[in-house]
């Protein structure tokens, strides 16, 4: 597996633009929320401490990780000069198909409404074999892929910038 015995959650401050002003949106599915209420914490740590205000990370939650494409697209419509989503989940394999159509959907989904909407719209769904493998990826042995999320939010937002001027 592409972390094993990595901890990919660590972020030098200085090499990442500073995003004071900024307006971001977390939307997080509360199936499973102990690893993905971990992750959103991550998340918004992470862009405040990238210098985003508190009040400027809105924090919205769904029931599951299908849900994550319907609130992101309706968050986006109501709030437009977003300069950022980041949807987080966690779909756990089980004995059924389920999780085969789950994690292709969502991820079909958002990859759909980044196209759609004019802002960035970040994935952090955690699609893994066990619980613990979860629980490694969201504060664990493997770090925090929240952080990661909120990380790749702030860099894609100063993408989005430079590229409006």
């Amino acid at each position: 597996m592409a972390t094993e015995n990595k901890n990919l959650s660590h972020y030098n401050k200085a090499e990442l633009p500073n995003v004071a002003g900024k307006k971001f949106a977390i939307v997080t599915s509360e199936w499973n929320n102990h690893i993905t209420f971990n992750l959103r914490d991550g998340a918004k740590d992470t862009l405040i401490d990238l210098g985003a205000n508190a009040e400027d990370v809105n924090l919205y939650h769904v029931p599951g990780s299908f849900e994550l494409i319907y609130g992101a697209d309706k968050i986006a419509k109501a709030n437009p000069n977003l300069d950022g989503i980041i949807v987080i989940g966690c779909v756990i394999r089980g004995a059924t198909a389920h999780f085969d159509y789950v994690c292709e959907g969502v991820t079909q989904g958002i990859k759909d409404l980044n196209i759609k909407h004019d802002m960035p719209i970040i994935f952090c769904v955690l699609t893994d074999e066990n619980e613990q493998q979860s629980i490694d990826r969201s504060g664990g042995k493997h770090g925090n892929k929240g952080i990661e999320a909120g990380v790749a939010a702030v860099m894609m937002a100063d993408f989005k910038d430079k590229l409006a001027k």
